[in-house]
């Protein structure tokens, strides 16, 4: 197996653990009587575990080198699938989320990290590739985890399975990842990153980007219904079409980097994305909505893994970089669906998505800060990938 091989597997089992649980939620909130504002605290608790553990991630990364961190952290997140349920209780849910979160937000950063290092090795974009591995993973174990919950199998079993599996497949994977070590004269990273001066530009795209994916992922499926008077099965098929635009673009994306280069990607990737946005708040039949959350998950497919690559490359070190830009990120996907949903409650359905495509039009007026530099520190891909166009490199 090979080293892009190997990362690009283990971003599929990173995936498959996030898609699995998702599926036994249900069964979980019934299994312990939770009432819908108890099931949103505890949904809560991996967001917050994974801030609280992210901002120390780069530093297992540099202490360790990403390849040994990114294992330990894969089989801890793996391992972690089980325990939501198996919590006999309200309070050990909260705590099993709460660790969820925490090997969960620490090993996306390992694995992005150690995404950055290959990528510099190889001398060309894999990171886009690799997220939609990460979607790839996600989709097929939440598809046997809809074909489990419908019928009727133990979530205790299931997950327990799932987890086992997940752990041989990720050690497997693990053995062939790419052996990297720190540079002797790299600074240590912060024992507690959070983001740079050189980060927050960066930030700012990636905030954008996620804003609109979250807010697409968790509402498109609603708007449809409430906006066209969709049916459940078009509502769905809005939700799916999106994912698998956003999934299919991303395996393909590093292609599209290679041929236009990061900052021309991203303004067509968010130009693509503005015109889905204004299908959207215009349809009143299914059928150009669901065209519309296509568009959007086709153009803002690419931006976050561009911006996780740029981050670690501007960073101190790849996992200091990559740790202040996904602090950032996942503070966007925890915001991005309460706020649809107030400005959609407070005006229209309509108006919210107009927001979001006004969000979208600020990520593309803002992707000369991908452009990349041949000079160190701050630049956005490594010297090997400088100029506009991704230079191809022996592997």
């Amino acid at each position: 197996m090979s080293h892009h091989r190997a990362i690009a597997a283990v971003f599929a089992v990173h995936g498959a653990v996030a898609g699995s649980l998702s599926t036994r939620i249900p069964w979980i909130q019934d299994h312990l009587a939770l009432d819908p504002r108890l099931l949103g605290l505890a949904l809560l608790c991996p967001p917050i575990g994974a801030f609280i553990g992210m901002p120390m991630a780069g530093r297992v990364a540099y202490r360790f080198g990403s390849r040994a961190a990114t294992r330990v952290l894969i089989a801890l997140w793996c391992a972690g699938l089980a325990l939501p349920a198996l919590s006999p209780s309200p309070i050990w849910l909260f705590a099993a989320f709460l660790l969820f979160g925490a090997a969960a937000g620490m090993s996306d950063i390992t694995m992005n990290a150690h995404a950055v290092v290959l990528e510099r090795r190889l001398g060309r974009s894999i990171m886009s590739g690799l997220h939609g591995m990460w979607a790839v993973g996600s989709l097929a174990a939440g598809g046997i985890g809809t074909v489990a919950a419908q019928a009727g199998v133990d979530a205790r079993l299931h997950l327990a399975t799932v987890s086992a599996v997940l752990l041989v497949l990720g050690g497997l994977a693990g053995r062939h990842m790419y052996a990297d070590d720190s540079p002797a004269d790299a600074p240590a990273p912060r024992r507690f990153a959070l983001p740079s001066r050189a980060i927050l530009p960066l930030g700012v795209v990636g905030f954008c980007a996620t804003f609109a994916e979250g807010a697409s992922a968790n509402w498109s499926a609603v708007y449809i219904t409430e906006v066209t008077d969709a049916g459940p099965g078009m509502a769905a098929a809005g939700y799916t079409i999106f994912m698998f635009c956003m999934a299919g673009t991303r395996l393909l994306g590093d292609r599209v980097i290679r041929l236009l280069g990061p900052v021309r990607a991203v303004r067509t990737g968010g130009a693509v994305a503005v015109l889905g946005g204004v299908v959207v708040v215009t349809a009143r039949t299914p059928v150009p909505a669901i065209a519309g959350f296509a568009l959007v998950g086709l153009g803002v497919a690419v931006i976050v893994p561009l911006v996780f690559a740029a981050a670690g490359n501007a960073g101190a070190t790849p996992g200091e970089g990559v740790t202040g830009v996904a602090t950032i990120t996942y503070l966007s996907g925890m915001i991005a669906p309460a706020v649809t949903g107030w400005v959609a409650g407070g005006l229209s359905y309509p108006a919210a998505f107009a927001l979001i495509t006004g969000v979208v039009v600020v990520l593309t007026l803002l992707a000369q800060v991908l452009r990349p530099s041949a000079g160190g520190g701050g630049a956005s891909q490594p010297p090997v990938l400088a100029r506009e166009g991704l230079a191809r490199t022996h592997e």
